[in-house]
């Protein structure tokens, strides 16, 4: 089922033989997942050529929690955290994306050497953001998005999540192409956790492969989430720590690879590199 073709690829970025592996750097305090561990920009830089060492293809730097429930930063300060940031990593060579729902964030990220700008609002936060990428022409991460972070919960309603997701991400992708992003440097990631519910993002990794349908490579952003932690613990117990879930997440890297996705965004590395290989191995066997 899954091959380097139906996995694609994406004009401005090297080409990988496998699922590549997105490492996340957070440049924020209240992450839900490791929120204030690389704040300063000295460790935030270290951290990201950690995760180079450990495995990472490319690195995501994000200056904007969006856990369920987060406040937006100002612009000023978003900048200040990400920008120095980007520049550390891209000078040590480091293929940099930015994580970031704001058009000029972006616009100075790409400036300081960001080669990817991954907006998990699809350019609906920001009306300038579509223009500012088609003009920077790098390649753009739309996510699936029904709004900010302080009402997003209260929008996981679906008869089909599958089916609305698509459709969904279908209308947004078509939108951002006719404001000039080139098509062959579009990727799609279905927002697990982002107005969904544990059983909505469980049926979404189970159907990953539909996605292709869409005919643009597939980003999975399952780390640490929500949703795993609700598949450990069981029903009505409590949620284990994110950090405690970062074997959950390298199954799901490997369902994803398995199911031909171009890459897949992680807080720890190293198992999900060895996940990841493991599925193009399998794969090479078939």
């Amino acid at each position: 089922m899954s091959t380097t073709r139906t996995r694609g690829t994406v004009r401005g970025l090297p080409e990988w033989d496998r699922c590549a592996v997105m490492g996340v750097v957070n440049v924020t305090p209240d992450s839900f997942s490791d929120g204030g561990r690389w704040f300063d920009t000295t460790a935030a830089v270290k951290h990201g050529l950690d995760l180079v060492s450990e495995g990472a293809d490319l690195v995501d730097v994000g200056g904007e929690s969006t856990r369920p429930g987060a406040s937006r930063v100002d612009e000023s300060e978003e900048l200040r955290r990400v920008v120095p940031v980007v520049k550390g990593l891209a000078s040590e060579g480091v293929t940099v994306s930015v994580d970031t729902m704001r058009a000029r964030v972006a616009e100075k990220a790409v400036a300081a050497g960001a080669v990817l700008v991954n907006d998990v609002s699809g350019g609906l936060a920001d009306l300038d953001m579509i223009p500012a990428v088609a003009a920077a022409e790098v390649p753009f991460v739309v996510m699936h998005w029904r709004g900010f972070s302080e009402s997003m919960n209260s929008r996981a309603v679906y008869e089909d999540v599958v089916a609305e997701v698509l459709d969904e991400l279908r209308q947004r992708m078509d939108a951002v192409v006719a404001g000039g992003v080139a098509p062959e440097r579009v990727v799609i990631d279905p927002g697990l956790g982002f107005a969904k519910l544990a059983p909505h993002d469980l049926a979404l990794v189970a159907h990953l492969d539909e996605l292709h349908a869409l005919g643009r490579p597939l980003l999975v952003a399952a780390s640490r989430k929500r949703f795993l932690g609700h598949v450990l613990a069981g029903p009505g117990a409590t949620l284990p720590p994110a950090r405690e879930r970062d074997a959950a997440t390298a199954a799901v890297s490997a369902l994803a690879a398995r199911a031909g996705a171009w890459a897949v965004r992680v807080h720890e590395v190293g198992a999900t590199a060895d996940a990841v290989r493991v599925a193009r191995a399998v794969e090479g066997a078939a």
